[in-house]
């Protein structure tokens, strides 16, 4: 903030800078054209109420790969603003698409890019709190912010929470994270343009964490904004909840070598190359920090019975994580990892 300058015009300001991405690769997996738009107009008209108003912001981007021109005209009207549609092909992961959106940011108008998912459900302030850290003075703003993701406050919602999105204090500071999560961060331009997510083949979510490893080892504060909140939707069937944890699992085979390089000293670096071994260890430990999770890291706290259910809760989604983690880890001493790019696009039924 400079002078006489409030923290609402500062936000304002630094939101004139700013390009929001919102990827719509959650939406594909219903089959059903008219959900999906549904689901995606619902997003844009809550984002349109936003106590910082899209109107102020540079750019509003929105990948997709079959919206159509009618659609399109619909959303805008909603969001009261322009906004660049960013096609992408049908075959486009996750994390190309939040690559590709951010290829079409304006970098003479934007210094800042936020990231938004179209399954998620944001705080009316939540662009304001993700916003708000990059208004320090210039030696102590930070160069990525970390929100705040949950699911639902229910206990189930609660215990998938600590395992899904757990934050974890950095050694760079107080108020830092060592990791954060793709549908809820902001970067300065600059700092997502040299780290960008990395192609990691057979790999289904572990993208982000691989890359804020690599901020960490570089020194790289990610501030922790913990009232920039939103809620990520459930999968919407016993089905495909069963297939998300599964992959989960899988993707600490191909995260455990990233792990021991970053966390463990030299004399356990053969974890990395240990079969089921490393894995088997990852979700040991994540197990350990999920069940100190309940009730801390500004989790809505369970009470009375909703405890002990949300630790039974989190035991048995464990256990189908590290199934998956197993299975993948003895598959991959004979074979290569499968392609998980579009695995993980079919858990919505909007």
């Amino acid at each position: 903030m400079h002078g006489s300058e409030t923290p609402a015009d500062a936000v304002r300001s630094i939101a004139s800078r700013t390009a929001l991405i919102l990827e719509t690769n959650n939406l594909r997996g219903g089959g059903n054209v008219e959900e999906a738009l549904a689901s995606l107009k619902r997003l844009v008209t809550r984002l349109a109420l936003q106590t910082v108003a899209p109107a102020t912001l540079a750019q509003w981007i929105i990948t997709h790969d079959g919206i159509d021109a009618a659609a399109r005209a619909e959303i805008v009207r909603l969001a009261g603003r322009t906004i660049d549609f960013v096609p992408i092909s049908a075959s486009d992961s996750y994390y190309e698409a939040k690559n590709a959106g951010f290829d079409h940011a304006d970098p003479e108008r934007c210094d800042y890019v936020a990231f938004c998912d179209a399954d998620c459900n944001p705080a009316a302030r939540w662009l304001e709190h993700l916003l708000l850290p990059f208004t320090a003075p210039a030696a102590d703003a930070p160069l990525v912010v970390a929100g705040r993701t949950s699911y639902s406050s229910s206990a189930f919602g609660v215990a998938l929470t600590s395992i899904d999105f757990m934050y974890f204090p950095s050694t760079l500071g107080t108020g830092a994270t060592s990791n954060f999560y793709a549908n809820n961060v902001a970067f300065r331009r600059e700092v997502f343009d040299k780290y960008r997510y990395q192609e990691l083949p057979g790999v289904y979510r572990a993208h982000c964490q691989v890359m804020g490893m690599r901020l960490l080892a570089d020194g790289v504060k990610l501030h922790y904004a913990v009232d920039a909140h939103t809620e990520h939707r459930l999968p919407d069937t016993r089905r495909e909840l069963f297939k998300l944890r599964w992959m989960r699992g899988e993707d600490s085979v191909s995260l455990t070598p990233y792990l021991v390089r970053s966390q463990l000293p030299s004399s356990f670096q053969w974890l990395a190359r240990s079969g089921p071994i490393g894995p088997g260890c990852v979700m040991a430990a994540r197990l350990f920090y999920s069940l100190k999770a309940l009730n801390r890291q500004d989790l809505p706290p369970l009470r009375g019975l909703q405890l002990p259910l949300g630790v039974l809760l989190l035991l048995g989604l464990s256990a189908i994580d590290t199934c998956g983690a197993i299975t993948r880890s003895l598959i991959a001493m004979f074979s290569p990892a499968p392609d998980r790019k579009l695995e993980a696009l079919s858990y919505h039924r909007h």
